[in-house]
């Protein structure tokens, strides 16, 4: 089936999975994960009402007892995976991608991800391989309640902000479920509709043309920050008081803030193999340990959690912090990042000025190639650039990393698309695209 991937189960729903797909998970999922009882939460798409019907009528049909929490985020079925001891839990969502999308976020026991690696290639296997026998037994459906505790437990996080003017995106995406529950009418809105259709952008904050609407917002008025969620309130992103787009990755320094300077804690910070070094240096203020590991929540959830790390993040916008079970919350981070500005303007220090301390390297951002051929290429990368001088840092676990001393690679293959993707990074404008240049000149060749 399509529609297995690393992290999750996601695809063109009717094309790379279907209704009958759903219902062998549910079927299956019980046995996975060696469980009676399977929390599910769902996003708003026009195909999760019937994806939650399959699904759950093959889970009861397996004998086990479905936790029906409604509509929700997904941060929401990790909070509740965990708090109320679930060994399973899934979120129908497809997070990010277009309207015709959707998919499973599948957890175990305390929020940890099931990835292919961790259990997703088992119960591909037997979907492909086993049989539906449907037990005498028959499971139910529990109503669940989750939303008061959940916005109980966010609101910890919630500081006065009322010296700042903000601006925030919901991408007609779950966090408009809650948004206004935590911060009340002050900010100005745009797309907190719950609409699965995604009728004014995509729910993906990456594209820059999905943050068009959030910049002019805040310039327009005159606003401190701009937050803008994915479509299931995962992940997060923001813009300054300029409407410049601020590269998520730096926000894990500016978390350091908040946990280190505010709070008093020690201890490891976790990044991902595309993280600007201009992280790193900034945290060394604080002491923090860093840690640069695979990207993505599979990998991530669990490595923050094997080095009991603090807090961490990805260049894709989600933060995953020690406090909320070693899950990312895009709403938890948006509530400490909104502290933190606040404490800053009342220093007189605005959010772009703060992130120009931060981010004092040439950065290329993401650059996507489509090709089949992608270990050759990115070998090709490597060997062209390590045979001709040795780099101070090699990292081969999620594509490649190769750091010189005034600049840095990252190629790594799209675990989700067709894509190579290309990140890099330099001491001045000039290099960087030296750079760039000569590493496409290889992979063209491809």
């Amino acid at each position: 089936m399509k529609a297995f991937h690393a992290y999750d189960i996601r695809g063109v729903y009717n094309e790379d999975f279907n209704k009958d797909d759903a219902y062998k998970v549910g079927f299956f999922l019980p046995k996975l994960l060696k469980t009676k009882k399977v929390l599910v939460g769902r996003d708003v798409r026009v195909s999760s009402p019937e994806i939650f019907e399959y699904l759950t009528n093959g889970i009861t049909d397996a004998g086990a007892d479905v936790y029906d929490i409604g509509i929700s985020t997904t941060p929401m079925v990790y909070y509740a995976t965990a708090k109320n001891n679930f060994d399973a839990s899934v979120q129908i969502t497809a997070s990010h991608n277009a309207k015709q999308y959707n998919g499973l976020k599948i957890s175990r026991t305390d929020a940890l991800p099931v990835g292919y690696d961790t259990g997703l290639g088992d119960l591909e296997k037997m979907l492909q391989n086993e049989k539906v026998v449907i037990t005498e037994t028959k499971g139910k459906i529990v109503p669940f309640e989750v939303k008061e505790n959940y916005l109980d437990f966010l609101k910890q996080y919630l500081s006065d902000f009322s010296n700042l003017k903000i601006g925030i995106d919901c991408s007609n995406g779950m966090a408009g479920l809650l948004i206004k529950d935590l911060l009340g009418d002050a900010p100005k809105y745009i797309y907190e509709e719950l609409d699965g259709t995604f009728p004014n952008h995509e729910a993906n904050p990456l594209i820059p043309e999905n943050i068009i609407d959030l910049q002019k917002l805040v310039t327009e008025n005159n606003l401190d920050i701009g937050i803008i969620f994915d479509g299931d309130a995962d992940r997060v992103m923001f813009v300054d008081e300029k409407g410049k787009f601020i590269s998520p990755d730096l926000m894990i320094a500016l978390l350091g803030h908040y946990f280190f300077e505010e709070k008093g804690r020690k201890g490891k910070v976790l990044q991902d193999i595309r993280t600007s070094k201009a992280v790193g240096e900034y945290l060394q203020q604080f002491d923090a340990e860093m840690e640069i590991w695979r990207v993505g929540r599979a990998y991530a959830a669990l490595k923050l959690r094997e080095i009991d790390g603090i807090f961490g993040g990805e260049l894709a916008g989600h933060y995953y912090f020690k406090d909320f079970y070693y899950s990312d919350s895009g709403l938890m981070a948006a509530l400490i990042i909104i502290d933190i500005v606040s404490k800053l303007k009342s220093k007189g220090i605005l959010l772009s000025e703060i992130i120009g301390k931060i981010g004092t390297y040439e950065n290329s951002g993401e650059i996507n190639f489509k090709l089949e051929r992608k270990k050759e290429a990115m070998d090709a990368v490597r060997e062209y650039f390590v045979s001709k001088e040795k780099p101070e840092v090699s990292l081969d676990f999620d594509g490649y990393r190769v750091e010189y001393k005034d600049w840095w690679f990252n190629i790594r293959p799209s675990n989700t698309e067709p894509y190579l993707r290309l990140l890099v990074e330099a001491n001045s404008r000039e290099l960087l695209c030296e750079k760039v240049k000569t590493i496409k000149s290889i992979i063209e060749k491809f």
